[in-house]
């Protein structure tokens, strides 16, 4: 099952579409902790030699990872750069072509191991076509699949009366159809197997409000009914559907403009929320210790975990005889107005430097 490495594969990255990695198709095993297990796992998996990746500060850690491996360890990538994976996978890849390594091992903290396959899937998620496929592939390539991470994005910020329909098209077609298209190609395959759990990146542009994001806002809201809904239509089956709204600086946010001193400061503040903070919270999601976690919306800021309110009535008039126009704004408008949410942004609302 093992793909041979192809160094001259073409690597696919516009700034706008889906993330692809292309020409990457070994194997990737991820482990933490204890090394005991690695070698044995290593053959398990089918695979001969590892190329060890780290970041330069994990190095000692890593050439502890090769030791261990002994004639297994093909060499170390230091250089990699942990929460920008596009760049991590083309440089792993031409690494590991040029040392002869047919799988990789991640090196990280902790004191627990965490082994796995990982595979590359160059298709669209914005395509029905393409995500049932992936599905498919992945279903067959690893074994079966018990939870689904809908983290696809792109970006076309714009102000609301400059924005194309070809900038709402984009933007849709990745986040929310993309979502639901991955969404619904696992769905089957989660109900017969009578569990299963979707884990789907909303954002607080969608929950809260932000400037130039009229389409992202519309998508990653929807994707919150999107959630709340195969919540409600699977729980029967077992499968379970969350939302987490992420705080952490990506390539793809790496395209907001910066049009002001008030946007540079916020861009330099986003550049403090790293992406590693917001996979433990997607990882719990995912896994049988949260069971009874359905249909909730989390928010992770580093070290920060918000759990989001959901749209409930606060307020409510009546009358015997209906409503008119004069009446509503005469009566109903003054009864409420106290209680009318403020229009603000998602970066005034959360204005404290993270902790």
């Amino acid at each position: 099952m093992t793909s041979p490495i192809d160094p001259a594969a073409p690597f696919a990255f516009d700034g706008r579409s889906p993330f692809t990695y292309t020409g990457f198709a070994a194997r990737v095993i991820f482990g933490e902790g204890s090394l005991t297990r690695l070698p044995e796992e290593i053959e398990r998996l089918g695979a001969r030699r590892a190329l060890v990746l780290c970041t330069p500060e994990q190095r000692a850690a890593a050439e502890q990872v090769a030791a261990r491996l002994g004639e297994r360890a093909a060499g170390i990538h230091d250089r990699a750069v942990m929460h920008v994976p596009i760049e991590t996978a083309i440089a792993a890849r031409d690494e590991a072509a040029r040392v002869g390594a047919d799988c990789c091992v991640a090196v990280g903290g902790g004191s627990t191991v965490g082994l796995g396959k990982a595979i590359a899937l160059t298709k669209s998620v914005a395509s029905w076509k393409d995500a049932h496929e992936m599905v498919a592939e992945t279903i067959d390539r690893l074994g079966g699949l018990d939870g689904l991470v809908n983290n696809a994005g792109n970006l076309r910020d714009v102000i609301f009366h400059k924005m194309t329909e070809d900038d709402w098209d984009a933007v849709i077609a990745v986040h929310l159809k993309g979502s639901f298209n991955m969404s619904r190609a696992a769905a089957n395959h989660f109900k017969e197997q009578g569990s299963g759990a979707f884990v789907h990146m909303t954002s607080t542009s969608g929950l809260i409000g932000n400037f130039g994001q009229a389409n992202y806002s519309a998508a990653k809201l929807g994707i919150v009914a999107l959630s709340k809904s195969i919540a409600l239509d699977m729980a029967r089956f077992n499968v379970r559907s969350n939302c987490i709204a992420p705080f952490a600086w990506t390539r793809m946010i790496d395209s907001i403009p910066i049009t002001g001193p008030e946007q540079a400061q916020r861009v330099e503040k986003l550049k403090k929320l790293v992406p590693e903070k917001v996979a433990p919270a997607a990882v719990a999601l995912l896994s049988d210790a949260a069971a009874k976690v359905n249909a909730q919306i989390l928010g992770v800021r580093n070290n920060e975990i918000y759990l989001f309110s959901q749209n409930r009535p606060i307020k409510t008039a009546h009358t015997a005889e209906g409503w008119t126009p004069e009446t509503i704004i005469d009566r109903v408008i003054p009864q409420f107005e106290h209680d009318f949410f403020a229009m603000i942004r998602s970066p005034e609302l959360f204005s404290w430097d993270p902790v």
